[in-house]
């Protein structure tokens, strides 16, 4: 195994799933803290299955970024002939690939994938949350399954509100931040649909990594130190703050209580969370601190199958998840304006950067307000897709002058809040099938409260509504009527998992990514960099990224991305310049000559494996 960057990877795989091990057997990995995950060699194809044709894509184009940036143009991604996995966590990327090698396809290897990152990536992987797959299938077939959370029953449209009116914090912390857990149910929907192997069998990697425990490294030692006064403010002792003391770097991490909650659900299927002991767990967790999820909403809870939106940039087709996801819509509406010029601007342009956030600002402002859980709201999914309505708005950009969002629409609302610490993974396998899958806490480590007994973290997605429509929330977001609480409602969503195929109706990318609102922005521009600036994966992963949500009225830009000249015309352009260390955090898999590359997020950590 090639672990490169100069740290050690996020999480080491215990026992079975040791790393070393692992990639001995199924081929191609590598681990990466800084995105240096260098292109190794293919190794032997498993199994005899032939790779897919070549990708219809025109020839790489090497990318420039300004000298200041601080990833590198040129360095590779991992390459395998037959299979590949890419995760924020190393140790789940390998359990995905040992499925594969095993026999199974890749939506057994993304259930497998799911379940092990709700024991390596505990602030965000999970089953005490909910998230979105997309799959496409070889023969061409498609799905978007939607396992959100949802608003419990006894919820009340001003629940957060204190006797005066003002918002609490109680829809970000503790108990009564919680909506009804759906990871549970869709993994096991999705495997139950689309999979080749039993849930006790891709589980397996889940369960022993939660037995026998894993070292935890600076990266987790530090996320669990800062969370560790929150979670301390819910619970007294839980496997991260042992005695009351966050775990060190080099401790071994152990769940025993999540490993007896995944081997329930291996043996009983999702019944076991939603019915038995664990649903009674999380109903005590609840009562014990003001909670209001019951065992009657855990019954009710069921994940939605919709029809994936399609709809096409240049002749190269996205497959992207609808409402409850904003994503899908928001970023299909931006690239239909994009693709009403006939080039784009050289990418890190003064014109590309403005174009690029002219775009999403007019998205946005319909994603603010037109956009919520289907079940509840009339959504207007083919005004909002079609290329005509695109062509109105680009009307409405000035090549020249950024225009304020206030002028755009005086009623404008804000984009929900959404998770710092989601995650995304994406999977494919030797037959062309592929799945794109994004999960969420919400906040990293969700809303702090572990379930005794069961040991798994709960979200706190509740925030993620309007808590109080048409007025600012603690974070000074104003959210749209569309997207109040209610009892059974499905909160909306900025996550947008991915597939692209190419012309010739192959898939070409899959990818999704972590980081709310930008996660919009940062899937779309990985796409567009490699279907438009024709980019390596390695360095449409590496550019300099940039965010526009209407609200607030400025163009977000990593720091170091744009050059000082550019910068100085984006400002005379009339944008006010927003500078953040990073932008979002992108998992990404794309087909290449002979087989598949896949690259962890380069800023952050993570592991692409496969063989």
């Amino acid at each position: 195994m090639l672990f490169t960057g100069p740290s050690f990877p996020r999480h080491s795989v215990a026992a079975l799933f040791a790393a070393a091990a692992l990639c001995s057997t199924v081929g191609a990995c590598s681990s990466s803290s800084s995105g240096t995950a260098p292109r190794t060699a293919p190794g032997a194809a498993a199994g005899g299955v032939t790779p897919l044709g070549d990708p219809a894509i025109p020839d790489r184009q090497a990318a420039q970024f300004p000298e200041q940036w601080r990833l590198k143009t040129g360095a590779g991604a991992t390459f395998a002939a037959q299979v590949m996995a890419v995760s924020n966590s190393p140790a789940a990327s390998a359990a995905a690939a040992q499925i594969m090698k095993d026999g199974g396809n890749a939506v057994d290897a993304a259930v497998a994938l799911g379940f092990a990152l709700a024991v390596t990536w505990p602030e965000a992987g999970n089953i005490g949350g909910g998230g979105y797959t997309i799959v496409r299938l070889a023969d061409g077939r498609t799905a978007a399954l939607d396992y959100r959370e949802v608003a419990p029953l006894a919820a009340t449209r001003n629940m957060y509100l204190d006797a005066n009116g003002k918002l609490t914090d109680k829809s970000v912390y503790g108990h009564l931040a919680s909506g009804v857990p759906g990871a549970v149910a869709g993994l096991t929907a999705l495997l139950e649909r689309y999979g080749t192997m039993k849930l006790a069998a891709v589980m397996k990697p889940a369960i022993a990594l939660a037995r026998d425990g894993f070292v935890v490294d600076t990266a987790l030692s530090g996320s669990i130190e800062r969370a560790s006064k929150t979670l301390l403010r819910f619970q007294s002792n839980s496997p991260f703050t042992p005695n009351r003391k966050p775990l060190a770097a080099g401790a071994r991490l152990v769940q025993p209580d999540l490993a007896r909650t995944l081997q329930a659900i291996a043996d009983q299927g999702p019944k076991a969370f939603y019915a038995s002991w664990i649903a009674d767990s999380l109903v005590a967790e609840m009562q014990r601190g003001g909670g209001i999820i019951t065992k009657a909403d855990l019954a009710a809870y069921t994940p939605v199958w919709r029809a994936p939106i399609r709809t096409s940039y240049r002749g190269y087709a996205l497959l992207s998840m609808p409402p409850s996801s904003s994503g899908g819509v928001t970023m299909a509406e931006a690239m239909n304006v994009l693709e009403q010029y006939p080039t784009l601007p050289a990418y890190g342009s003064t014109r590309w950067f403005h174009l690029f956030g002219s775009a999403y600002q007019r998205a946005f402002i319909d994603r603010n307000a037109k956009l919520a859980d289907p079940a509840f709201v009339p959504v207007p999914l083919a005004q909002l897709t079609s290329k005509n309505y695109a062509a109105k708005l680009r009307t409405t950009i000035n090549d020249t002058r950024a225009t304020p969002t206030r002028d755009l629409d005086a009623a404008m609302t804000q984009a929900a809040r959404e998770p710092e610490h989601t995650t995304h993974y994406s999977v494919v396998d030797a037959h062309g099938n592929a799945v794109a899958t994004t999960t969420t806490l919400n906040n990293s480590w969700g809303s702090s409260v572990w379930v005794r007994g069961a040991g798994f973290m709960l979200n706190d997605e509740m925030d993620d509504f309007a808590a109080q429509p048409g007025k600012p929330n603690m974070y000074g977001l104003v959210q749209g009527e569309s997207n109040a609480i209610q009892p059974g409602k499905r909160m909306l969503s900025a996550m947008s998992p991915t597939i692209v195929l190419d012309p010739k109706d192959q898939v070409l990318l899959v990818v999704g990514a972590a980081g709310g609102p930008t996660i919009i922005t940062g899937t779309s521009q990985v796409i567009l960099n490699v279907i438009e600036h024709r980019m390596t994966l390695g360095d449409a992963m590496r550019a300099p990224r940039v965010h526009h949500q209407a609200l607030p009225d400025s163009l977000t830009f990593e720091a170091g991305g744009i050059r000082p000249a550019v910068l100085d015309s984006l400002r005379g352009f009339g944008h006010a310049m927003r500078e953040l260390r990073s932008l979002v955090n992108v998992n990404a898999i794309m087909r290449v000559k002979g087989g598949w590359e896949g690259l962890p997020e380069p800023r952050r950590s993570g592991g692409a494996i496969g063989y």
